[in-house]
């Protein structure tokens, strides 16, 4: 066989062996993946009016994407500045958004469209932050701005739900009678930013609007204002403003009233502050009933030693409501007690006793149980009478007044906690509201970036720059 035979030979085998080894395995063969997921915002292609046009004088917007568009959420997300009497229609349809402007422009003025995060692409809802359009009913464009921050000064935290609003009228009445002109969201910093504004004078607010009003017309909505109208300029500072709620909103009780039949032979019914009958050395020990009572004979109470001999000292109240015994003593540390109740002691209003004696056994805990706390402070001005707060779950732990740069205490309940300086202006040891009104600003508190853990039988320390 000549070479040239033999290479054919070869040529031919080797493709029949690669079909065989390619036919054997066409079952494994997989779907295409479909490339990387699409992270990116629609693109803006085209605005009917241009973007920044001046002289403005139609109803109608309409945008074009690179790509199909829907709207998210658009109610909370869409802001026009200034505030219209009716909002826009806005509508949507593959590439395109259109805006229908239902109110009469003012003359002269410039005019922002925010859309917030609404504007998304269709398939993967990647958002355009902040899509915004700028237009003049002027000759020219308006391009001042006002920046700020929003403190709540009750926790001296932020809260983006507020909205920072600004009025050309300057009456101190116009934020409860009347919209505002602009609105500006706040942003996890509490910072906000008013853009595209003439010059003038202003008044600005914060608010968290309850009622959807866009005015503050309630005492328990959260609600800022600066001592000051500001004059927006090329060079204006930014605004502060410390939030606060004049009252708390009520909260409704819950119905505790119980039928007044049928309880012959039922027992009253209490709780304790006790748990696994043991007492915390830094609180009262507490008795709770479900019905105020109608009978409360004090000497029918009895504090005792495992011995039931008497402890003195022992301070007794009842509350108003008459459903809460507090018993105050300087406990002793990992000490056995005895709380004796006689049965003709107590009677709730529905006329429900005690059987017969009630004992309650309990042990106070041990020193060892609780934490040393030592914390020095730098930049403290003691001047303005600072309280320190252990915050808990948004709930105030403990406070003390601070008359040094070195606080220290002994006794001090495992756990981790936030941290608050509390400005005490007023020196009552709590935080004080604001009031609108009689133009009082609230007390401030400077809130600390950084939790502190109290270990158990721990000297626990910490240098605090404010």
């Amino acid at each position: 066989m000549k070479i040239k035979d033999l290479f054919y030979l070869l040529l031919i085998l080797s493709f029949l062996y690669n079909l065989s080894i390619m036919g054997s395995g066409c079952a494994q063969i997989g779907a295409p993946t479909g490339g990387p997921k699409d992270t990116l915002p629609p693109r803006l292609v085209k605005a009917t009016p241009e973007l920044f046009s001046t002289r403005f004088n139609t109803n109608k917007i309409i945008f074009t994407f690179d790509e199909f568009v829907t709207l998210a959420d658009l109610q909370s997300n869409l802001l026009v500045s200034p505030l219209p009497k009716n909002n826009p229609v806005v509508d949507y349809k593959l590439k395109t958004i259109t805006v229908k402007l239902k109110d009469s422009l003012l003359p002269n003025t410039t005019y922002t469209i925010n859309f917030g995060n609404a504007v998304r692409d269709n398939n993967e809802g990647n958002p355009i932050k902040n899509f915004t359009y700028v237009f003049s009913t002027g000759n020219l464009i308006d391009s001042l701005s006002l920046t700020g921050k929003v403190i709540i000064a009750e926790t001296g935290r932020a809260d983006s739900t507020l909205m920072a609003i600004l009025y050309r009228n300057l009456a101190d009445t116009a934020v409860k009678n009347t919209r505002p002109d602009y609105m500006a969201r706040l942003n996890g910093d509490g910072s906000f930013m008013f853009t595209n504004l003439s010059a003038g004078t202003y008044k600005v607010y914060a608010l968290k609007d309850g009622d959807g009003s866009k005015t503050y017309n309630a005492k328990t909505e959260i609600f800022g204002y600066a001592d000051n109208a500001v004059t927006v300029s090329d060079h204006t500072s930014p605004v502060t403003l410390y939030a606060f709620a004049e009252e708390k909103e009520s909260r409704t009780p819950a119905n505790t009233t119980a039928s007044k039949t049928n309880n012959a032979n039922k027992k009253l019914s209490y709780t304790s502050s006790v748990t696994a009958q043991s007492q915390d050395l830094l609180d009262n020990f507490e008795l709770n009933f479900i019905q105020p009572l109608k009978t409360y004979d004090q000497a029918g109470i009895i504090l005792t030693d495992t011995a039931f001999k008497t402890i003195a000292g022992v301070k007794m109240n009842i509350d108003s409501l008459r459903k809460k015994i507090t018993l105050a003593l300087n406990w002793t540390e990992n000490t056995p007690y005895r709380l004796i109740i006689h049965a003709a002691a107590l009677a709730d209003s529905a006329g429900n006793t005690l059987a017969k004696a009630d004992t309650i056994r309990f042990t106070t805990k041990k020193d060892s149980d609780y934490g040393n706390l030592l914390l020095r402070f730098s930049n403290l001005d003691l001047a303005g009478h600072p309280v320190i707060q252990f915050i808990q779950q948004e709930s105030v732990k403990e406070s003390f007044p601070l008359i040094a740069t070195e606080w220290n205490k002994k006794l001090f309940r495992p756990g981790e906690y936030e941290i608050r300086i509390l400005l005490d202006r007023n020196n009552n040891g709590k935080w004080d509201a604001g009031n609108y009104s009689k133009k009082i600003q609230p007390e401030k508190v400077i809130a600390l970036p950084q939790k502190i853990s109290i270990r158990a039988n721990w000297d626990n320390e910490r240098d605090i720059k404010l």
